[in-house]
């Protein structure tokens, strides 16, 4: 099995409702983005995929979510925009521009900070 894995960033604020803490007042983030993909079997060039169409894709994603306050967007309006649903959306946007029957997205972690991180998979 191979895995590859890119990284990349992006930067929003948002407010968690209900939280009881200092994260319910508006703050932002530079969430820091991986996205793992795998294949048993590499192409004709010996590749899983080419990291530069896993980057397209997931710039396309998070284009999206930067510099925007997460709590008016659609996905967020009735979820909390916590990182937890942040790696959940992420992945749910990006399994379609990724998998192919080959090569499978795996897993998607959202780096809240240098210390924390939520990750989703299915």
């Amino acid at each position: 099995m191979f895995e590859l894995k890119i990284i990349t960033q992006f930067a929003a604020a948002h407010r968690l409702l209900n939280f009881k803490g200092k994260c319910e007042q508006l703050h932002g983030h530079n969430w820091k983005v991986e996205v793992f993909v795998r294949s048993a079997v590499l192409d004709e060039t010996g590749l899983v995929k080419d990291f530069g169409e896993i980057k397209a894709a997931t710039h396309e994603v998070l284009n999206g979510l930067d510099h925007q306050y997460l709590n008016d967007l659609d996905p967020f309006r009735r979820e909390n925009p916590s990182s937890e649903h942040l790696a959940r959306h992420i992945y749910r946007e990006l399994k379609n521009r990724i998998d192919d029957g080959r090569v499978h997205l795996t897993r998607v972690s959202v780096w809240e900070s240098d210390t924390a991180c939520a990750s989703y998979f299915e």
